[in-house]
C-alpha cells in the first residue's frame, strides 16, 4: 500500500496530491494563475507537512512527464527529482495525456461509468495555432494511437470517427470543436490534468516498479523548445 506524492505542472494547472491505495489524503491545486514556480514549492511543503503530521512516509514521487509546457515540465520534474533525492525514494513518470484521461474518468462519471458512451477517447493539449498534442485510447483505455503533434483540420481523426464515437477533451479540444463537424464527435469542456487523479496510474507504475533514473530523466517535450523574442527586441528599443 504505497503512499505516493503526485505532481503535475505540465499545463497551466499546478497541482499536488498525496495518494495512498486510491485514497486522496491531501490535494492542492491552482487552475488560474499559472504561477508554477512560486506555487509548487508551497504545495509540496504543505503536502509534506501533512504527511509528517499524520505519520506518513512517501514511498515514491510521480510527476507529469509531458508533453506540455516546456517551462512547466522543467519546474515539475526538478521539484520531483529534489524530493526523490531528499527522501531517497523512486521517481515515476506519468504521461500528461494519461493524466488527462485519468482526470476525465474521475470527474465525468456520466461519460465513463457503466456502459461507455464512446468507442475512443482523445485527450488533447493545446500547442501552437491549430496544433495539439494528442493520443487516442480505446474503450478499455489502452493506447490506440501513440502521442503525436497534430495540426487540426476538418479531416482530423476521420479514421476513428468512421469507426464509432470519439470523445475529445483537454484544453486543446476547444480549437477542434468548430472544425470537426462529425455527429460522432463529443467534446467535454473544462477537463484539465489534476494530480489528485493520478493515483491509479502512479500506484500501478509503483506496483510494476516502473521507476525512472533520477539523475538522467528528462521530460518528454515532443517538440523542441522555441523561444520567442519580444517585439521591441526585434524592432529595436526606441525609448
Amino acid at each position: 500500500m504505497a503512499c505516493i506524492v503526485n505532481i503535475d505542472t505540465s499545463t497551466k494547472v499546478c497541482s499536488v496530491a498525496l495518494v495512498r491505495n486510491g485514497e486522496i489524503l491531501f490535494s492542492k491545486e491552482d487552475t488560474t494563475s499559472a504561477q508554477h514556480a512560486s506555487l509548487l514549492g508551497v504545495f509540496v511543503a504543505e503536502a509534506m507537512e501533512f504527511a509528517g503530521t499524520n505519520d506518513l512516509k512517501p514511498d515514491a514521487v510521480a510527476v507529469g512527464s509531458g508533453p506540455g509546457s516546456y517551462t512547466g515540465l522543467r519546474i515539475g520534474v526538478s521539484e520531483a527529482k529534489g524530493l526523490c533525492y531528499g527522501l531517497n525514494i523512486p521517481l515515476i513518470a506519468i504521461p500528461t495525456l494519461q493524466i488527462l484521461l485519468d482526470t476525465a474518468i474521475c470527474t465525468r462519471p456520466d461519460i465513463f461509468e457503466n456502459e461507455p458512451v464512446a468507442d475512443f477517447y482523445c485527450p488533447m493539449i493545446d500547442a501552437r495555432r491549430m496544433e495539439v498534442y494528442t493520443a487516442v485510447y480505446d474503450r478499455q483505455y489502452r493506447i490506440s494511437r501513440d502521442i503525436s503533434a497534430d495540426i487540426i483540420d476538418e479531416n482530423s481523426f476521420s479514421d476513428y470517427l468512421s469507426k464509432g464515437k470519439v470523445v475529445f477533451f483537454g484544453d486543446g479540444s476547444g480549437k477542434c470543436k468548430p472544425v470537426i463537424k462529425s455527429p460522432d464527435a463529443l467534446f467535454l469542456d473544462d477537463v484539465v490534468p489534476l494530480a489528485s487523479c493520478m493515483g491509479f496510474s502512479s500506484e500501478k507504475a509503483y506496483e510494476k516498479k516502473r521507476f525512472e533514473d533520477i539523475a538522467y530523466f528528462e521530460p518528454f517535450y515532443l517538440k523542441e523548445f522555441m523561444a520567442t523574442i519580444a517585439k521591441n527586441k526585434v524592432l529595436g528599443d526606441i525609448r
